[in-house]
Order: structure tokens, then C-alpha cells, then sequence
């Protein structure tokens, strides 16, 4: 035998111990044991980075939800209204069944991959997945929230010159105690300037209860109404222009509302000044960010949310919800 045959191939006998295990060296075990853990480790760090990036992901998605689907309704209500329909054959629906189909329809408009999503995964994954999308909605409502109160306290002090500014740290001083918060507020069809209106609305006389029934004046271009047809200029204030913008393309863009009610272009707008822009590169709004390509009765009513209905006027949020068929509840605190 040569000697590079018996360099590797060593004639040594191998004999198992008593119990079966063939010796090795302790360094050797130790360099396995090693290799073994690092591996494992990798595979961990990568399921992390996995389950990190799904959520982040959902989360982000979630971010349409309030904005483009249901303000505080919750999904688990939507996906139960279209299970029931499935399995139920009666054409015999509610109204409150039949806004819940329509929530559901718009979720999957807002994330088409949902539906598919809902069925793939087993029920602990779906809910997980539908945490982690209502933490992404409940945040991006609170951040539209947060910069809207600072914004329309300011919008209204540079507009109107108050004699009491508003504070947007000042809940108990606006609603219908301010004078131009009043106004503002004040269903469309009656005169605040009337002493007698302005004192009925604050003191909940029976002739001015604030109903279901009115819109509020902040929804009409330059703050007017056509007695003859309530629905000229509703939705063009601007006001609600500003707030839109603001809250769908960006803080800034709301400086360039000029009150003229061209609410339908905004995020048409929005794209021709980015592609203006050239190379220059900018930060994408957030109509893009959540795939929104138009302006939906459901954004309008969730920015007439946003900025003007309160709890003391929760018929007036109820109105949005009716004539809009949307699922937002009469309890979120608004800027004015």
C-alpha cells in the first residue's frame, strides 16, 4: 500500500463502545454542536425577518382601512356579514346588514388581496393578520386626527379673525360656544347671525334641536347655501378642500386650496405636480401610498368626520353615515 493510500485511509481499527457510540474527539462534537447551533440560529433570524416584514407589511396596509373602508367598524363584522351571506339565501337583509356588505366590498376594493388572504390562512394567522391591519388603521386615524386639530384651529383663526382664537389644545371653546365654530356647525338652513337661532341651538330648544335631518355650513363652497336647492356647492367648502388635501396628499398641499370647490381633481392634481417634478425625487403622498385612485364618498365622509363632528353632534355624524351608507358611528371628537 503506498503511503498516500494510508494517509487516507488509516489502518487503525474502529471499535464501538459498550454502549455503541464510535469515540471521537472532543473538539471535533464541539466544532458540530457549533456548526449545528449557528445554523439554527440563522434559520431563526430569517423566520424573524420573515414574520418582521409580514408585519410591518399589514400594518401599512391597514393605514386605508379608516380612511377608505369603515371608520370604527370592526373587520370581524364585515367578514361575518359576507360569511352569513354566502350561507344564508334570504334576499330579506337590514340596512345595517346591507352597509356592513358594502364595508366588506370596499375592503376588498382597498386590499384586493384580502379575500384570498382570508381564505388561505388558518384562523390563528387570520387573526393575526386582521391585528395587525387594524393597528396599522387605528394609527393612521390617530395621526390624521392629531394634525387636523392643529390645522383647522389655524385655518379658522387665519380665515375668519376670530375675537377668541382657537387653541387646539382648547376643547371647551369651540362647538357651538365659539361664534365661528357655531356658525360653521350650524345646520345650513338657519341663520346663526340670528340672535334667537344662535341661543336656541345652545340651550337644545325644541324649535333648534340639531338633527339628522341638516347639513352642517362648513360643507358648502364659500360658506353659503341656495335656499332653493340644498345641494348646491355641498362638499365644496373649503375648508373641506384644505382638509382633504391634507389628509391625502400632504399637510402642505392644503396652502394651495383657493376655496374654488374643485375637490375632484385633487389627487389628479397631486400626480401632474409630482410628474412636473421631472427627476427630482419627492416623498410619495398618501392617496398613492394606499393605492387610492380617486375621491370616494367614504373618504369625504371620513374628512367631514375629521374635521367637524363631535360627540355633542353625533346626529350630524349619523347623517353622514346614512346618506353616504358608510359604517361610521356617531363617537369620534372632531376639530371644530
Amino acid at each position: 500500500m503506498s503511503e498516500l493510500t494510508t494517509e487516507l485511509y488509516p489502518s487503525t481499527l474502529v471499535i464501538a463502545g459498550l454502549d455503541g457510540a464510535v469515540p471521537t474527539s472532543t473538539d471535533a462534537r464541539a466544532k458540530r454542536r457549533i456548526a449545528a447551533l449557528e445554523e439554527e440560529i440563522d434559520t431563526l433570524k430569517q423566520e424573524r425577518g420573515t414574520k418582521q416584514r409580514k408585519t410591518t407589511y399589514y400594518v401599512a396596509q391597514g393605514r386605508a382601512i379608516r380612511r377608505m373602508v369603515a371608520l370604527y367598524t370592526s373587520l370581524e363584522d364585515l367578514i361575518s356579514e359576507n360569511d352569513r351571506r354566502c350561507e344564508d339565501d334570504s334576499e330579506d337583509t337590514s340596512l345595517t346588514q346591507d352597509r356592513l356588505q358594502r364595508g366588506y366590498i370596499a375592503l376588498t376594493q382597498a386590499l384586493p388581496w384580502a379575500h384570498d388572504k382570508l381564505t388561505q390562512l388558518d384562523i390563528e394567522d387570520a387573526e393575526d393578520m386582521l391585528k395587525k391591519l387594524k393597528r396599522g388603521a387605528d394609527a393612521a386615524r390617530g395621526d390624521d386626527t392629531s394634525t387636523l386639530k392643529d390645522l383647522v384651529a389655524s385655518w379658522v383663526n387665519q380665515d375668519f379673525r376670530p375675537s377668541h382664537l382657537l387653541r387646539s389644545d382648547d376643547k371647551h371653546s369651540r362647538g357651538f360656544v365659539h361664534d365661528i365654530c357655531g356658525k360653521l356647525l350650524c345646520p345650513a338652513e338657519w341663520d346663526w347671525n340670528d340672535g334667537s337661532v344662535k341661543a336656541g341651538i345652545r340651550d337644545r330648544t325644541v324649535n333648534y334641536i340639531v338633527s339628522e335631518n341638516s347639513w352642517p355650513l362648513f360643507l358648502y363652497e364659500d360658506y353659503t347655501i341656495n335656499s332653493d336647492n340644498l345641494e348646491q356647492g355641498l362638499f365644496k367648502s373649503k375648508i373641506l378642500v384644505q382638509a382633504f388635501k391634507a389628509t391625502f396628499t400632504s399637510p402642505s398641499s392644503a396652502r394651495e386650496a383657493d376655496g374654488d370647490g374643485d375637490g375632484i381633481d385633487i389627487l389628479e392634481n397631486s400626480r401632474r405636480a409630482r410628474r412636473q417634478l421631472n427627476q427630482v425625487k419627492v416623498k410619495t403622498c398618501v392617496a398613492s401610498i394606499i393605492n387610492m385612485r380617486k375621491v370616494t364618498p367614504r373618504a369625504i365622509a371620513y374628512v367631514i368626520c375629521q374635521v367637524g363632528i363631535c360627540d355633542y353632534f353625533a346626529t350630524l355624524l349619523d347623517t353622514v353615515c346614512c346618506r353616504f351608507g358608510l359604517l361610521y358611528p356617531a363617537s369620534h371628537l372632531g376639530a371644530l
